[in-house]
This record gives C-alpha cells, structure tokens and sequence, in this order.
C-alpha cells in the first residue's frame, strides 16, 4: 500500500529555517513511513530536488511571484499567474493523500507580506484539500495576529480548512484563537527543528557568533523600513567592531541568503581577520559551524533557534514576539533586545552577563532539549495515527 505524501511551502528558497523543518518532516517520513511516496510543491524546486531527491514542482506559475509588479504587463502577468495557479495547485492536490505545511511561520506577517502572495497559496492548498479529500496538516507551524484585512482572512481560512494543526508556540495557538479558528483541539509542540541531529561540539569559547539578517521591519514599517534597516546595520556593526577590540573572533551567520548583504556590509565596515564570514547553505551546516563558537547573538528565529539547539549560551535580538518566547521557554528570556531598536551598551552588557553565566544556561539548555524532543517524537506519533491510517486507499484519483 502506497501513500502519497506532499509537502508544501517555500521550501528550497533560501531560507535556512523553512529547509531545517523539511528536512525533520523528511526524516520522520523515512523513518516511521519509508513506503511513502513524497513530492513537493514549493518555492525553490531546483533545489529541493538536488538537496533531498524527491521530485518537486514550483509553487507559482509566475516566477516573478515575488518581486513587486510595475506596469501593466507584470500586474497583467501576476493576475493570470493566479488563476494558472488555481489549476496547478488543484492538480498536485488531488494527487495526495495526505500535505504536509512543515513549520514555518505560515499564519504569521511579522515581516512585510502580501496578502495574494503566500497567504493566497496557502489557502489555495487548504481548500483545494478540503475539497478533494486530501488531508493538509500544518505541523508545528508558526502564527501571529495579522492586522491586514485580506491576509487576515485568507490565513484565517486556511487554518480553519486544515484537517490537521498544531503550533510551535502558546502564542501562535492564541493568535489563531484571537482570529476566530477554533483551536481546543490543536496541540502545541516544539519547532520541528529540535527534531534535527545536535552536531557534537569542538568550540573554541572565544569565538562568538553573529547572526544577520536583511531586517526592514515589519509589515507595518514598510513606509520606514529603510531607517529601521540602517539603524539595525549601525548598530550591529558597532557590537561586532567592539567584539573585535577585545580579540574576540567573530563568525557571522545568516538565515536567508537575503542577508548576505548586511554580512558584506559589516565585514567591509570593520577590515578584521578576526571575522569569518563563510555563511553555510542549510540548516544542518549552520548548527554545525554554530557548535564551534562559545556563544551567539543572533536575530533570525531559526539562527537563535540553532544557537539553543546547539547548546550555546544566546543573545536574541528579536523581531517579534516569536523570538521572546522562544528564549523565555528555553530559561533565556533575560538576554533579548528588539532589532527595532538595539540599545547597544545595553547589549555588550546583556553580553557580558551572558558569559558569565555560561555554565548554568548550558545545563539549563541541555534539560530543554531532552523536553523538547520528546515533544516532538509524541506529535510524530499522533502525525502517523492521525494521517497514516491503514485504511488509506491506494486507488488514482
């Protein structure tokens, strides 16, 4: 018996985070389900077919999905993009028995976001599922209250046509029941990247590590968001020119290959051999070259998020609240600041207190961990009670 098994996402785009939870939904498959067959429906297909070798098929029809149109003839093209995409997607659907939304901040807009692009895909693929039977399940995935009206509404709805959903943090949980989907039966567990193998360490405690990210603000910042982004450049370039003064190595990370140019920056900007700026192309290699510094300060969720899982000691300049309760449910929630608005002085001391209490995070890190794996195996469990039935029929719709 055979089922088929999609995944669903902007996978393969360069975002390490959203790659990180493929690869934990991927492992689980191939662990507790090896006659499933999968595919993909996602953002970056070239690259999901080359890194995990199960075929996959680009998201949008229009591969200028998201750039910002001007002119007649690219809003001409995204309009009949969208409608190409309703046939595309419905094809792919009905295909599968069950979809699998891995991770992600899905139900959120903490960052700038169109309602037609991602928002529209998502529900897309929720109705479509619900209309052909096929099973989506949003697993583990992140959600924040939208202000938007028309991306309120599409989230919204997907959610609700979900057969399946779970959270990866009370917060998401609340936020969904804030905007009218009834959530008592949705659990919570970690983010799926605690499922990911825990590199072994060969650190050198001296080196921090940095972690960028292309930060314009949110997505009611857009009239400011080229300020707030120099204001977030400056000021970390000022923290990693006084790790530099201390003969302090320093690794710079990113969590989107959008960030490379603020590593660029910030290497130009200080001219020191004590900066390594070799940013790694996937989750996997991040935690590992995160194993080898003595500790982080990092902005990306999924860069603070490796930083935890890694065992290290962290300092998260956040986003949003995402970001605050990823460190408080991790014993760090003293050691955050807003990217909105580094206090850098406060900063280099945050950092310091950091350091000094090392020992006791790490031990408090370490017993996190352990919970949140076993978390993570329980929603495994009930992902294969849930969605694998043996009752799965094996005839072509």
């Amino acid at each position: 018996m055979t089922t088929r098994v999609g995944v669903f996402g902007l996978l393969g785009s360069g975002n390490l985070g959203n790659d990180g939870s493929l690869e934990a939904v991927l492992g689980f498959l191939r662990a507790e389900h090896p006659d499933a067959t999968v595919s993909a429906f996602c953002g970056g297909p070239d690259v999901v077919r080359a890194r995990y070798g199960i075929p996959a098929t680009r998201l949008n029809w229009n591969s200028d999905e998201y750039r910002t149109a001007s002119g007649v003839r690219s809003i001409a093209t995204k309009a009949f993009g969208k409608l190409v995409d309703v046939v595309r997607t419905a094809s792919w659907v009905r295909r599968q028995h069950v979809v699998i939304v891995p991770g992600m901040g899905v139900l959120e807009a903490t960052l700038p976001l169109r309602p037609w692009g991602f928002p529209y895909a998502l529900f897309l693929l929720s109705l479509l599922g619900r209309l052909f039977g096929t099973k989506v399940a949003l697993v583990s995935v992140g959600a924040d209250r939208i202000s938007v009206p028309a991306t309120r509404l599409l989230v919204r709805s997907a959610a609700r046509f979900a057969a399946y959903r779970s959270y990866r943090d009370e917060l998401s949980r609340s936020a969904m029941a804030d905007m009218g989907v009834r959530t008592a039966g949705d659990g919570v567990y970690p983010d799926l990247a605690f499922a990911l193998p825990t590199p072994a360490a060969n650190e050198d405690p001296r080196a921090v590590g940095v972690g960028l990210m292309a930060y314009y603000g949110g997505n009611d910042d857009r009239a400011r968001g080229e300020e707030i982004h120099r204001s977030y450049v400056d000021s970390m370039t000022e923290f990693v020119r006084h790790l530099v003064a201390h003969d302090r190595p320093v690794r710079l990370f990113i969590g989107d290959r959008a960030d490379l140019a603020v590593v660029d920056e910030i290497v130009a900007a200080v001219d020191s051999p004590l900066i390594t700026a070799e940013p790694p192309g996937d989750l996997d290699s991040l935690m590992r070259a995160m194993a080898g510094v003595g500790s982080v300060v990092a902005t990306r969720y999924h860069n603070v998020l490796c930083a935890l899982k890694a065992g290290k000691p962290t300092l998260a300049i956040g986003y949003a609240k995402k970001n605050d309760v990823l460190m408080t449910e991790m014993g760090l929630g003293e050691f955050c600041q807003e990217a909105r608005a580094i206090d850098v002085p406060r900063l280099i001391a945050q950092f310091e207190d950091l350091e000094r209490r090392g020992p006791e995070l790490k031990a408090t890190l370490a017993e996190r961990n352990d919970e949140h794996k076993q978390q993570l195996k329980s929603q495994f469990n009930l992902l294969s009670a849930t969605l694998f039935p043996p009752e799965f029929s094996t005839e072509v719709r």
